[in-house]
């Protein structure tokens, strides 16, 4: 049973015994979470190249269809963001952990002025590098059907 369903039913169960159960994020989860804030920080936002090693292990899968795999293909990604879109900046909205996996619901304007996209990027880590990434991508709408925001 995959990590998701396991958590859903452990909830269930506990939600059906009539005790309240309150996850509790362990110390390596919040290390995970504050490394890849960093990242998102010094690397995708600072566009530097040079840290990219300090956070990506030393294999590195990419699930983007549109972004090479490997260290080499995200240096290659950050180049083309620093040339293209040198005021590019993703600000992390909400931020979860569960194990080695990191999920970054955030803002990304790669054009000042621009509406952007809400992106939810997904993880995972292993000793402490990010080994493993995927991500969804929504452009946000001029209008939308409701209030709630997108954020």
């Amino acid at each position: 049973m995959n990590r998701v369903v396991t958590t859903v039913v452990v909830a269930l169960v506990l939600a059906g015994s009539g005790s309240l159960a309150i996850a509790q994020e362990s110390a390596a989860e919040t290390q995970n979470k504050q490394i890849v804030l960093d990242f998102y920080e010094k690397v995708l936002n600072g566009k530097n190249v040079e840290a990219i090693t300090s956070y990506l292990g030393s294999r590195y899968t990419q699930h983007n269809p549109g972004a090479a795999d490997g260290v080499e293909g995200f240096r290659k990604f950050i180049e083309f963001l620093r040339k293209s879109y040198p005021q590019a900046h993703s600000e992390p909205r909400h931020v979860f952990a569960d194990g080695d996996y990191v999920i970054v619901h955030s803002h990304a304007i790669r054009d000042p002025g621009t509406r952007g996209s809400a992106i939810v990027d997904i993880f995972r880590l292993e000793d402490r590098k990010i080994v493993e990434h995927w991500d969804i991508i929504q452009p946000v709408p001029e209008t939308a059907a409701n209030g709630n925001g997108m954020f």
